[in-house]
């Protein structure tokens, strides 16, 4: 599609690896400022996700044109353009999800499938890493950008699991299957970037995602239920994370990069099923005492904090469940929205026609006054100034059409799913706001340079490099939620640091992928995500808190993995 553009008179900015005293080290540590502002007005000075977003895009602004000498109108374009990125369709997506779950609630059936869940199994622990990891990694194959992280959130709520702990529940299963999601659009990003197959990607993203989904299960249990949890259902959790990763690994080598989590997470969800049905864990009724003791502790804490809490999860104006037994129909019809959901991005994703139908809706529109004013350290033109608006191809179109059809079935009336979309609205106010905030201050910070600098500086380690290729991606995805948009920023970067420092480069192009799934559950983006699904607005730095750990811990074994990968003791491992 041709892109639309608006030209102002604005003087063009060649983008600076060393601007600060033509010093790389210097360059990149300033660069830093902007994250480092974000992460402490999170994590130390606890302050609202939207501060902290408005805190960090001020400086990113601040760094642009002071350190960099960016045009003050080019980098408030910058900023413009990522805000709007942020709003739509970012913010849609989720905005689209969360209101499908609200007519759920609204019509009743949620409690159906609260009751269905129970049928799979009575235990809450096994329930919550079905939904959060089998479901979830589901969710991320045909959608992603957010909708896993809130749709799996109200549902965990929902079962009885506390906000705070559903919300980094969710968060740290959203890793091992993001590398792959949304039909592997990381990958194919990558691919298209670097110039390596998609194939040879694939298989070596496929021999390092899985080591992650081995024991995301184990670790889910830890933070549903603590050390008493994983000591009374790690059988069940093994299973889940044996079958997922070793379907991850066999679809991602041999059989499809596209369809590798689709697969991986109908097999992990099938595995499981299976398994309870010859194996009982103990404790299930206790575990439902604690979770029901850890709803009560969160609430009494927020009240004392004079905060609220329950939101989207456990909405006021919740409806009435059909009476009666629970039936093969009510089971049906519990699931109905989901099912909906599988097929219509099945079908928008895997049918060749119906998706060249799609694609060819959007409209690509150079953004006024930054289109062609923005060149590379190489002298080229930018093509990240081109805005793509996808009005229906978006997830979060897909997700409001569901909408209707479930309005429909559900009967629903117009005016009640009218009012709970509006209600949605309200209730994601600071959540756009803080998205649109994050974006726009990764979009200056990609476009002045900023970025670049950090990753070139990072890059310049020679053979130390394969140690610290994870770390990139990682930041990427901090910055921007995407792994997507972690590889168009480092992806060639990645390749040609390899070649010069001779490290093969499709493993540095597949860590930056895979340690982009990492840095996905601090991104301040998913974090106001998950806080606006468990009604937790305005607390993103109590689940940074929670989540840091782990996702540092992640990234350091997936370092090292890369590391020992890059060497004669694990080179066996490649492809």
């Amino acid at each position: 599609m041709t892109a639309l553009s608006i030209t102002l008179a604005v003087d063009d900015y060649t983008q600076r690896l060393a601007p600060v005293a033509d010093n790389l080290a210097l360059s990149a540590l300033i660069a830093l400022l902007p994250l480092i502002v974000v992460f402490l007005f999170l994590g130390v000075v606890r302050a609202q996700a939207w501060v902290a977003a408005l805190a960090g895009l001020g400086t990113a602004l601040l760094v642009a044109v002071a350190a960099y000498s960016m045009p003050v109108t080019l980098a408030v374009l910058s900023a413009t353009q990522g805000g709007v990125f942020g709003a739509f369709p970012i913010m849609w997506i989720v905005l689209t999800a969360l209101w499908l779950y609200q007519l759920t609630v609204t019509s009743g059936r949620f409690e159906d499938l609260r009751a269905t869940f129970d049928v799979v199994s009575e235990d809450p622990r096994i329930q919550a890493v079905l939904i959060a990891f089998c479901f979830g990694g589901l969710l991320e194959a045909l959608a992603g950008f957010g909708a896993p992280v809130a749709i799996t959130a109200t549902m965990l709520i929902a079962l009885g699991v506390a906000p705070l702990r559903a919300a980094c529940t969710v968060l740290l299963a959203n890793t091992a299957p993001v590398a792959f999601g949304a039909i592997a659009i990381p990958i194919t990003t990558a691919a298209t970037l670097t110039g390596i197959p998609v194939g040879d990607i694939g298989a070596t993203v496929g021999r390092q995602a899985p080591l992650l989904a081995l024991f995301v299960p184990l670790l889910l249990l830890l933070v549903v239920d603590g050390v008493r949890g994983l000591r009374e259902v790690w059988p069940a959790a093994l299973v889940t994370g044996f079958s997922f990763a070793g379907a991850q690994f066999i679809t991602s080598n041999y059989l499809s990069v596209e369809l590798t989590d689709i697969v991986a997470s109908l097999v992990g969800l099938g595995a499981t099923v299976l398994f309870v049905r010859v194996w009982t864990p103990q404790g299930a009724h206790e575990a439902h005492e604690r979770l029901a003791a850890g709803c009560v502790e969160e609430r009494a804490a927020a009240t004392a904090a004079g905060r609220t809490t329950g939101g989207t999860g456990s909405p006021a104006k919740a409806g009435t469940s059909p009476q009666g037994p629970l039936t093969g129909g009510r089971i049906m019809m519990a699931l109905f929205p989901y099912l909906l959901i599988i097929t219509v991005f099945s079908i928008s994703k895997l049918v060749p026609a119906v998706k060249e139908f799609l694609a060819g809706t959007d409209r690509k529109i150079g953004w006024p006054g930054l289109d062609t004013h923005i060149l590379a350290a190489s002298g080229k033109v930018s093509t990240s100034t081109i805005y793509t608006f996808q009005w229906l191809s978006n997830p979060g179109t897909l997700l409001l059409l569901s909408g209707v059809v479930v309005a429909v079935v559900y009967r629903v009336a117009p005016r009640r799913a009218l009012a709970d979309f509006v209600e949605t609205v309200v209730k994601l106010k600071f959540a756009i706001l803080t998205v649109s905030g994050v974006l726009a201050l990764a979009y200056v910070m990609n476009l002045s340079g900023q970025t670049i600098t950090i990753g070139t500086w990072i890059a310049g380690t020679g053979a130390f490099f394969a140690l610290l290729s994870p770390v990139l991606g990682w930041i990427g995805t901090a910055v921007t939620g995407s792994d997507t948009s972690a590889n168009a920023l480092f992806a060639k970067l990645q390749a040609t640091a390899g070649a010069k420092a001779g490290i093969d480069p499709t493993l540095l192009v597949s860590a930056n992928t895979t340690g982009g799934v990492v840095g996905k559950m601090i991104s301040p983006q998913n974090l106001t995500i998950a806080a606006s699904a468990a009604g937790l607005d305005g607390q993103e730095s109590a689940i940074l808190r929670r989540v840091m750990p782990w996702s540092l811990g992640l990234l350091v074994i997936l370092c090292l993995l890369v590391f020992l990968q890059s060497t004669p003791i694990l080179e066996w491992m490649l492809p």
